[in-house]
């Protein structure tokens, strides 16, 4: 580049430059693993921390590493299993909805051609603007078909080879946050203490949890706070709840009896 140019385009707003040579823009490409690690640690962390206080209301220790670990594992396979089928589930409509647009393309091209402009007409990009794009995808019935599956379905073609990640992901990470708050009852012999203990781990837990995930997601230590207060809220209720009802519940049936 010229030194002129240089000078030239040095007056321009950052927003009308040139990019640099060499520039790349970072973006993170592990989205995906990060959602479903999201979603099974925390729903480890509430679920199985709230049957095993509830439990706990009982006043054996037994009792609730046997329920809580039963409900470990049956909870760990079924969200590995419902992430697998979920990733089946958006492959199958994805393979359904491309055969339905490849067939109007070739079919309904008149029809298709229209839809373009309309989806152009969105960003305010009249006819005549947009009449070499649809030219151009006109002589690449491929490309035509992938347009309209990002741009009209807003449908992303899924990686299928993900589901088994996808799965194991969510599954050992809902075992892993829920086998934290059971630690307790596993070294201690009281109930009522372990019970105790498993409280304050958790709290701190969720508090970290709840702000990692959204100073991950958001990168703001306000957004960081709040995630933390709320992802506290949400297991405080979810144990507090449990451990009500299975009281209750025992208290019933011990004055029937």
């Amino acid at each position: 580049m010229s030194m002129a140019l240089k000078e030239q385009q040095s007056d321009l707003p950052p927003s009308e430059q040139a990019p640099a040579a060499g520039h790349k823009e970072k973006h993170s490409s592990n989205g995906a693993v990060l959602h479903d690690a999201i979603i099974g640690f925390a729903d480890g962390l509430t679920v199985p921390f709230a049957l095993t206080a509830g439990l706990s209301s009982l006043g054996s220790a037994h009792l609730v590493i046997i329920g809580g670990l039963a409900e470990l594992f049956s909870g760990a396979i079924s969200m590995g299993l419902g992430a697998y089928l979920a990733a089946v589930t958006d492959r199958d409509l994805y393979e359904s909805e491309e055969r339905r647009e490849r067939d109007e393309v070739i079919n309904k091209p008149e029809a298709e051609r229209a839809e373009i402009y309309e989806i152009f007409e969105e960003y305010d990009i009249g006819h005549e603007d947009c009449k070499s794009i649809v030219q151009a995808l006109e002589r690449n019935p491929e490309n035509w078909v992938k347009f309209m599956m990002t741009f009209e379905l807003k449908l992303e073609k899924p990686n299928i080879s993900r589901a088994w990640i996808s799965a194991a992901t969510m599954g050992a990470s809902y075992f892993i946050g829920g086998l934290i708050p059971m630690i307790p009852y596993f070294a201690m012999k009281s109930v009522t203490h372990a019970l105790f203990v498993s409280i304050a781990i958790t709290v701190v837990i969720l508090l970290v949890f709840g702000f990692v995930k959204n100073w991950v997601t958001i990168r703001t230590k306000r957004a960081g706070v709040y995630g933390a207060l709320q992802t506290l809220l949400v297991g405080a209720l979810a144990a507090g709840t449990s451990y009500g009802i299975v009281r209750a519940i025992n208290s019933g049936h011990a004055g029937q009896t």
